[in-house]
């Protein structure tokens, strides 16, 4: 009996360590606040269009994270951007890194209502101890000027020292639109977000169209050709008028 207790209480600790490695994971993938739940393996490669499936497994060892450098997803509404963010941000919760994800004009929001009631401070500091910072959709929403200055500070905060994932459906020339026009402080971001960073530029048509063309063709085969009108048996008319001509 004594022999056998040492294995059996290893087994335990094992067991014990297991679930609260997995309790932290589920913790962390909790506090990012992703959408949906989004994974590397649900992603057809196949369908997608300038998008390398090795270069994405990579970045799904999460060392970016760890070098601090910044992962750009810029390409047409549609083309799987988001999802490749949500599902790398999850490996990244899962290896035990702090994860936040935010569409990028809900954070700009919530800077300046922080800025209002004097809770700047604590908000910055907050989003700088996340590891792996998420703004998705940046270009669906034009700053103004305060909101632009608050999301430069955000980044330029993280710069060589916390990672960001982005997702835009602008190329880096329409950047200075969302920022109020103000070229400078464009130029100033993107050369902080871009220096060292993996930048995948999706292509193509929107996966979401293409599912529905396919839905809509499948159900025009199921139809069948259209059925031809009827048509009177040869001789029927003629008769018929010459019995209503009696």
């Amino acid at each position: 009996m004594p022999a056998s207790a040492p294995p059996f209480f290893s087994t335990l600790l094992a067991a014990e360590q297991t679930s609260r490695a997995e309790s932290a994971i589920r913790q962390r993938i909790h506090d990012a606040r992703f959408p949906e739940m989004k994974t590397l393996d649900g992603f057809d490669f196949r369908e997608a269009e300038g998008i390398d499936a090795k270069l994405v497994a990579d970045l799904g060892r999460c060392d970016w994270v760890k070098d601090a450098r910044n992962v750009l997803f810029v390409g047409p509404i549609g083309t799987g951007k988001t999802h490749l963010a949500i599902a790398l941000g999850i490996e990244a919760a899962r290896k035990r890194h702090h994860v936040a994800f935010w569409r990028a004009a809900d954070l700009v929001r919530t800077l300046v209502e922080a800025r209002d009631q004097r809770e700047l401070s604590r908000l910055q500091r907050r989003l700088l101890r996340v590891e792996v910072l998420i703004l998705d959709e940046l270009g669906f929403v034009p700053f103004d000027r305060t909101g632009g200055e608050l999301l430069f500070n955000v980044i330029a905060d993280r710069y060589e020292r916390k990672s960001v994932m982005l997702t835009s459906n602008l190329s880096f020339s329409e950047w200075p639109k969302v920022f109020a026009g103000d070229e400078k402080l464009t130029t100033a971001l993107l050369d902080r977000l871009a220096d060292g960073a993996t930048v995948i530029t999706p292509k193509g048509k929107s996966f979401r169209m293409r599912r529905r063309g396919q839905t809509q063709s499948a159900q025009d085969d199921t139809k069948g050709p259209p059925a031809l009108p009827a048509v009177a048996p040869a001789g029927r008319d003629d008769k018929t008028t010459k019995m209503k001509s009696k």
